[in-house]
């Protein structure tokens, strides 16, 4: 078959783009189609999908895809657009027939697009509605910090693109986005909204109309509303056109919706009764069948190719763009405009009525421009893979930054883990080696209390323009000396836990996406995970990498009380996949542990590490060696080993070491060969026990977990206390490993306000505490 040209002229163009606007609509739908109807179902359940919700961007995706994305481009799609996305690919080559017959199958095209799952390339996992939005805000930045620095050209800039649905501008992550977009004069970002103003649940309020302009155009952005097509424009330039535009302005959304499912002759009796004695409406409405009277009425902006170009072309520069695109749910097929579409689709008879429309043959369903004939079939091969987008290369592997065998470990006699990951980073920062120059760091507003002070004060803040610190301008003392300039190392955000963790999900993408590694370390308190978790766990499902610091924990601030006091965290550590939680207690263990971080960070097999620290000073243990060191990362060591007969260890994790060291030497005169475990990570243990008793039905042969190898130090007989300014649960399943007696002590509900002391004795942390649990265990025997 011989492959003609790309056409050349606009119209030629938007042709070819308005046929692969109705092969984008009708692959996405035989995809959900057949996942529901066609493929076996093992289970009885429906398998599910968005027609719909596909139907409304193939347009819009068609446009953008194969006219103006460019191979520096990126982009979120809108989830339940996924479909689209790699119906695209598939046109592309990119995607096999097998993944398409396969979606939400196991090992088959996911639901919703996947960075880690999906065998196409996807730019940004979505999923979590909102968050694939925002982060290209931030994407947006992290491509600006690499400008600045020189490690990009900056004539390589892409812009950063969202495809969103109009539901998901009520996620209130989006707005505290924009704000934090607005401080830092974002650029080359492009959101571009399905606007068919219907949700799962409702039809979009009408006086929502001009607000979402409002709202971005004060933060910033250009907002380019795409409402009509070019037929429905040129409509309104014919004799009563102006009152046809009127009304459709008028025209609630939910009306609108019902009389697009309803049809032409629906659409002609309404407006006929509502302004059809006005002049030359009727006249207007005559010159149009039914079917080309509901074309009419729903040839919206975002629909309409020529509209779509124009508006790309009219945002060619580096302002941040919001697009808003009229849209019908379901647009081109039988269920557009119905309330009930969202979740909804297409019975058998429906889609094969489509597939005859379309010219499709019988058992063709699959041919990616089925239907089309040969010639025109050859045209659009040549147009798709001549398309910018088409020359898009493969994801970066970026060299990976050297990290030295040891990092230097702070002084002093008493140290909290939090003030030696501070002053740790401090000497980063002065060293000047390739390992300080790729630390980026960043804090929702609590980079002083979170001892990042030190690095902010060596390497500044970034900032595209220059910020003078007006304080020490006017030799006013302060401990800070924060200038902004384009090399600074730290982005400030404010006090919203989204856009942090968000910020960190882009930094830690920065080598895939832009060809440079770098190294996010991020700071956060620790009670203030949880606001924003879903955040976190979209990173981690992203495989984004970097360094997350919560602090303090626990109890540790006590004086501010039950809402400062962090209880579950270390629950989440353990839960969270792609992330490693340890919790050091000890300023050499922070050392150790952030050395490992920095390198795993960057391991194809590795993740994110989470340090859970602390603002309690505590007397540092003497070390005779380093044997000890290889464990803590591995999750655990003994401080004090058992000896062979021992009846019973105390097991503790983080802040809490002082209290049980105290119990322990209390205990030993009375329970001699006493072990006291010093758990560094609760998670990596649990993850080892549990991949040993996964490898019986895995097929894998079980090896010795650490844990076992730890607690195999114990008689089988042997019971364990175990104590941590956290969850019990964290550690009372160490139990479970040898079949071991356990009393477990921990927080599980919220702390006052109080000294240490009191709240240690009050919620059974103190020494006291534990030689009472330990006393328990042989009592009860």
């Amino acid at each position: 078959m011989a492959i003609v040209a790309q056409p050349q002229s606009q119209q030629d163009t938007v042709q070819a783009l308005e046929a692969l606007d109705t092969r984008l609509r009708w692959l996405s739908a035989w995809t959900v189609h057949n996942a529901n109807h066609v493929r076996k179902k093992r289970d009885g359940m429906k398998v599910g999908g968005h027609q719909a919700s596909c139907a409304s961007m193939t347009t819009i995706m068609s446009a953008l895809y194969f006219h103006a994305l460019r191979p520096q481009d990126k982009v979120a799609v809108k989830p339940h657009a996924g479909p689209v996305l790699h119906a695209i690919h598939y046109l592309l080559g990119n995607q096999s027939l097998d993944q398409l017959q396969r979606f939400r199958g196991l090992g088959g095209m996911q639901s919703y697009p996947s960075r880690t799952k999906d065998q196409i390339p996807v730019d940004f996992s979505t999923g979590s509605v909102g968050l694939g939005v925002a982060i290209t805000a931030f994407a947006s930045l992290v491509q600006d910090y690499l400008i600045a620095r020189g490690q990009l050209p900056a004539e390589n800039a892409g812009r950063m693109i969202a495809l969103m649905g109009d539901a998901e501008l009520d996620e209130g992550n989006i707005y505290e986005c924009l704000i934090e977009g607005y401080k830092h004069d974002i650029r080359n970002c492009w959101w571009i909204v399905d606007y068919n103003r219907q949700s799962l649940d409702s039809t979009t309020a009408d006086r929502m109309f001009r607000r979402f302009d409002d709202i971005f155009e004060t933060c910033g952005w250009r907002v380019l509303t795409l409402k009509y097509g070019k037929q429905q424009r040129e409509a309104f330039a014919r004799p009563g056109g102006k009152s046809l535009q009127e009304w459709i302005d008028n025209c609630p959304n939910a009306d609108f919706a019902a009389l697009t499912y309803q049809g032409g002759a629906a659409w002609r009796a309404r407006l006929l009764a509502d302004i059809g004695s006005k002049p030359h409406v009727r006249k207007l409405l005559d010159s149009f069948d039914d079917a080309a009277l509901a074309h009419l009425m729903t040839n919206l902006g975002g629909h309409c190719v020529e509209t779509l170009l124009e508006a790309f072309a009219a945002a060619d520069d580096e302002t941040p763009t919001m697009f808003i695109a009229y849209t019908i749910k379901g647009f081109g097929l039988p269920l557009a405009g119905h309330k009930d579409n969202h979740s909804g689709m297409m019975n058998p008879q429906q889609i094969l009525q489509l597939r005859d429309s379309l010219n499709i043959a019988e058992g063709q369903e699959w041919e990616p421009y089925g239907g089309l004939g040969d010639n025109l079939a050859a045209e659009l091969r040549a147009f798709v893979s001549r398309s910018p987008f088409a020359a898009t290369p493969p994801e970066h592997d970026a060299p990976a930054v050297p990290v030295p065998d040891r990092l230097p470990t702070p002084e002093g006699e008493e140290q909290s883990t939090q003030a030696a990951f501070g002053r740790i980073l401090m000497d980063l920062a002065k060293a000047g080696d390739t390992l300080g120059d790729s630390i980026v760091t960043t804090a929702p507003d609590v980079t002083q209390t979170t001892n990042l002070g030190g690095f902010v004060n060596r390497r500044g803040l970034f900032r595209r323009g220059e910020l003078h610190d007006v304080f020490h301008a006017a030799k006013i003392p302060s401990a800070q000396r924060w200038t902004g300039h384009a090399a600074g190392q730290h982005i400030e955000l404010g006090i919203a836990e989204n856009n942090f963790f968000l910020m960190l999900a882009a930094l830690g993408l920065s080598a895939p996406h832009f060809g440079t590694r770098l190294l996010p370390v991020g700071t956060v308190y620790d009670p203030f995970i949880s606001r924003g978790l879903d955040a976190l766990n979209y990173g981690c499902y992203q495989d984004a990498r970097f360094l997350l610091v919560g602090t303090p924990s626990g109890l540790t601030l006590g004086a501010e009380g039950g809402a400062h006091q962090s209880i579950n965290t270390p629950l989440i550590g353990m839960g969270q996949p792609n992330l490693d939680y340890y919790e050091p207690a000890y300023a050499d263990e922070v050392a150790i542990l952030m050395r490992h971080a920095f390198e795993h960070m960057q391991k194809p097999e590795g993740s994110s590490v989470y340090l859970r620290l602390n603002t309690r000073s505590i007397p540092q243990v003497t070390r005779s060696d380093d044997a000890w060191e290889a464990d803590a990362v591995r999750g655990g060591y003994w401080l004090r080993r058992p000896s062979a007969d021992s009846e019973a260890a105390i097991v503790f994790t983080g802040a809490i070491a002082p209290e049980a060291l105290a119990a322990w030497e209390t205990l030993v005169e009375d329970l001699p060969g006493l072990g006291l475990l010093n758990v560094t990570s609760p998670d990596l243990l649990h993850r080892g026990w549990s991949a040993r008793r996964a490898a019986r039905w895995t097929g894998t042969k079980p090896a010795p977990s650490h844990v076992d190898h730890l607690l195999s130090a114990l008689p089988a007989h042997a019971s364990l206390v175990t104590v941590i300014d956290g969850s019990p649960g964290a550690l009372s399943w160490l139990g479970g490993v040898r079949g071991m007696r356990v009393s477990p002590l921990g927080t599980d509900r919220f702390g006052q306000t109080g000294d240490l002391p009191d709240l240690y004795r009050t919620y059974r942390l103190d020494a006291d505490a534990i030689i009472d649990a330990a006393a328990e265990l042989f009592l009860e025997e």
